[in-house]
């Protein structure tokens, strides 16, 4: 696994694929966060908080990290290399967990210069250091889960073809949907709200952001994450036989 997961690193930062995705990220929030009006702006929010951070990530996520996970298999696909991939003395797991976890730690790269956020808006509160850090972390492990979870099922959609374009598109939708589908159809049918809620990601991730970790949240983005990684075993399991 080792080896596939420097591999995944050194081809994210021997392009521009790897810098141009962490600055996309931090200019993409940096603007909404700080330069434009609207409801995201912390400075027209009037609270020392990083709610807005978090509110917004998640849509970006859904863009980024299938833009990033899209060619993990679907490149291999496409110059045959595949095939070479999966004679190498690495079990399917093992190939699969180094490319998981090559995405899942650009992405965590990514996320790390927004601490900077928090000491900024701590430094703006009144009184000085009046930030919720509770709900802070919360959020953030939050967002590692959702990564996770994002970065599994682009994982898996890169495995579904050898069109980069595809596997994009497709990664979007189920991530999308994932996020926001079930919170949709939850206020169609109200009386099953509750339950329908709870099989979305949004409802587990606003309940990690309220600052307690839910045992039953980990969980959920756990079996998210190894169900995806699961289903992209078995694709190259057929491609195996």
């Amino acid at each position: 696994m080792k080896s596939i997961l420097l591999r995944e690193i050194k081809s994210f930062f021997g392009s521009p694929i790897g810098y141009l995705v962490i600055a996309l990220f931090l200019i993409l929030n940096g603007l909404f966060l700080w330069v434009f009006t609207g409801d995201y702006n912390i400075l027209n929010t009037g609270f020392a908080d990083m709610s807005p951070f978090f509110t917004l990530s998640p849509w970006i996520f859904i863009f980024l990290i299938p833009a990033v996970t899209m060619r993990s298999f679907s490149d291999e696909k496409k110059q045959g290399t595949l095939e070479l991939l999966l004679t190498k003395p690495l079990s399917l797991w093992q190939i699969v967990g180094g490319k998981f976890l090559g995405a899942f730690l650009l992405i965590l790269i990514a996320i790390i210069p927004t601490f900077i956020y928090v000491v900024a808006i701590s430094n703006l509160g009144l009184p000085e250091g009046n930030i919720d850090m509770g709900s802070t972390v919360g959020s953030y492990f939050g967002l590692l889960f959702l990564i996770s979870s994002y970065s599994a099922i682009g994982i898996f959609t890169s495995s579904l073809s050898d069109n980069q374009i595809v596997a994009f598109l497709i990664a979007v939708f189920l991530t999308f949907f994932l996020y926001f589908g079930f919170e949709s159809i939850a206020t169609i049918l109200p009386v099953l709200s509750n339950f329908i809620a709870a099989l979305g990601m949004q409802e587990h991730f606003k309940s990690m952001s309220r600052g307690v970790i839910d045992t039953r949240d980990v969980i959920y983005f756990l079996s998210i994450t190894i169900t995806f990684l699961s289903f992209t075993v078995y694709k190259l399991k057929s491609v195996q036989l």
